[in-house]
């Protein structure tokens, strides 16, 4: 009978496999005992061959100069140039002096043309910060500006508040760029050719941004009030530069609780320089200071007379809110309840009084404005009420004027009526007036139809005028607004205006190329968005001019102001190429749809 299995099989299956004495059963003593394994041998380095061997130094850089000093680079950022000396210098620029500004008819002729400022009228400017670093005065030979309709408005309030002894006061808002801050500068430069104290606070962000020390102080009626001492001893400082000639024949009339004791002598400059050289007495000094300027003239006593005052401030929108501050319970301050802040909104809402007129001026911010939505809704509200309202007085006019007859309605003063400077929807109610009148005399209307055409005629107030009941309103800020300020709008330049400022940029030797045309006008107008102002500097002589400079033999990309380094690529030929690729573009898009 033969095996299923062969004799080799059967015998290693038979055979039990070995055990390794390193895995004994239940023990671990033989695996703790065994020979540990053996490190890969180290490869010891060869040594260096002899000689000198390149070794190049990256990213290391060798500071050789001195850091900067304390506020040194701050200093750097608001430096303000105001010549130029490679412009020309403009003959036959008018200069805005003291006989200009007082005569009314002067200053009116003087209109929609470009006034310079003069030196020692540019210099108390510079002392009190007027002049902002982004504003374009080191591309020409000396500081001008155009004298707009506004500008014109300001002087003939100046002169009425120096007449009268009241006070005006003015909140001025627009567009980024459209010359509020320029607005502002000449209105500080008219009341100081007259002899008034200027007084400007040249950035309200500065006093809310959280920058300087602040300390807690108690008012007279036991509120919280917060002193910045730094900040006042340096507008204390510009008030000093500006206003030195002036002060020293005004003295002290009254008694002050101050920490150092004063002569009973002693000069305003003398005062003022006290808190500009002290913080400490900073805010003493400057509450003595407002005291006595406010306070009625006694001309019985030497130094006792007082001129006007003229206060101004710039980006007035940020104390219009809750400041970057915190109190001790880490919750924010309001602006109002800063201690300087304070006190320009007491004499904007008039709670402080200017015994001898004067006028306090606030201009808003474009380039850093905040979100105040209880300002913004004043400022078009009394925007839209100061068209809406004589668009009314008109219509009631007319109404009284067609109980006579149809046709002697005198429509002279609706058809004169410049509806591009209107808010848009007061625009609209005008064209909708002159349309429906017109059309009633056309077609020969009855004296009752026109008379209900009037009668159903409603001045409709704008949108922006009304409240949003869902946003918080500020009562601080609905406080001040509603205290009787005046708003101005600064809008865009007209094309007549445009055009001086452009000859004025050629005579300057600053704007080259082509002649200051008709077409040229019209097209850097249209593309400055309506006539800003800032838009058309940055459109003909602030542009960066690119041209190609040898270095080395190397091309190198220089910039340069137009009127500087000429604009290789002319105007037309710009507009040319433009148009070219929008309509290439145009049938590409086409082209695809098809």
């Amino acid at each position: 009978m033969s095996m299923s299995i062969c004799l080799r099989c059967l015998k290693r299956a038979l055979i039990l496999p070995e055990l390794s004495s390193s895995r004994a059963a239940f023990s671990t003593s033989a695996s703790l005992h065994a020979n540990p394994t053996k490190k890969k041998a180290v490869v010891p380095k060869t040594l260096a061959k002899a000689g000198r061997t390149l070794r190049l130094a990256k990213n290391k850089r060798v500071v050789t100069a001195r850091p900067p000093a304390a506020g040194e680079r701050k200093a750097l950022r608001k430096k303000v140039v105001l010549s130029n000396t490679n412009a020309l210098e403009v003959p036959g620029l008018a200069e805005l002096s003291t006989e200009i500004v007082r005569d009314g008819a002067q200053l009116k002729a003087l209109e929609g043309k470009v006034v310079g400022f003069g030196a020692e009228t540019a210099e108390a400017l510079r002392c009190l910060e007027g002049f902002k670093p982004g504003q374009g005065w080191h591309l020409f030979r000396r500081p001008a500006a155009l004298l707009r309709k506004d500008g014109v408005e300001m002087g003939e309030a100046i002169q009425r508040a120096r007449e009268e002894k009241t006070v005006e006061r003015r909140v001025v808002f627009g567009d980024k760029g459209s010359g509020k801050s320029v607005l502002l500068l000449q209105s500080m430069a008219m009341p100081y050719l007259q002899g008034w104290v200027v007084i400007h606070f040249p950035e309200a962000r500065d006093i809310t941004n959280a920058q300087t020390p602040y300390e807690p102080v108690q008012t007279a009626d036991g509120k919280t009030a917060y002193v910045q001492p730094r900040y006042i001893a340096s507008i204390l400082s510009n008030i000093a530069a500006a206003n030195r000639a002036l002060l020293n024949d005004l003295r002290i009339t009254q008694q002050h609780n101050l920490p150092i004791p004063l002569q009973s002598n002693i000069s305003l400059t003398r005062l003022v320089e006290l808190g500009a050289n002290d913080a400490q007495l900073a805010w003493p000094i400057w509450q003595a200071f407002l005291s006595e300027i406010t306070a009625p003239s006694q001309p019985e006593k030497q130094g006792g007379l007082r001129p006007p005052v003229f206060v101004g401030m710039d980006g007035v929108d940020h104390i219009m809110r809750m400041s970057a501050y915190l109190d001790t319970d880490m919750k924010p301050i309001h602006a109002h309840d800063l201690a300087i802040a304070q006190s320009f909104t007491a004499m904007l809402s008039g709670k402080t009084h200017l015994a001898n007129g004067g006028m306090i001026m606030a201009a808003t911010s474009g380039s850093t404005r905040p979100s105040v939505p209880t300002l913004d809704h004043f400022l078009a509200r009394a925007y839209a009420l100061g068209h809406a309202e004589p668009l009314k007085a008109m219509r009631d006019a007319l109404l009284e004027q067609t109980k006579v007859t149809v046709y002697d309605g005198d429509l002279a003063p609706l058809e004169q009526l410049n509806t591009s400077a209107m808010h848009p929807e007061v625009a609209a109610q005008v064209l909708e007036l002159k349309y429906g009148i017109h059309h009633l005399q056309e077609n020969d209307a009855s004296l009752e139809k026109l008379q209900g055409f009037l009668q159903r005629f409603k001045v409709r107030l704008p949108k922006a005028a009304v409240w949003d009941a869902y946003l918080p309103k500020d009562e601080n800020v609905v406080a001040v607004m509603e205290s009787g300020v005046r708003v101005t709008k600064v809008a865009g330049l007209s094309k007549d205006e445009a055009r001086s400022v452009m000859e004025y940029y050629a005579r300057s030797g600053m704007l080259r190329g082509s002649p200051v045309t008709e077409g040229l006008v019209g097209e850097k107008w249209t593309l400055a968005g309506g006539g800003i102002i800032g838009e058309l500097e940055k459109g003909t002589v602030a542009i960066p001019s690119r041209q190609l400079c040898a270095t080395k033999g190397r091309p190198r990309l220089a910039s340069a102001p137009a009127g500087i380094l000429d604009f290789p690529f002319d105007s037309a030929q710009i507009r040319d190429n433009i148009t070219a690729l929008f309509m290439a573009s145009i049938m590409t898009v086409v082209l695809c749809l098809v």
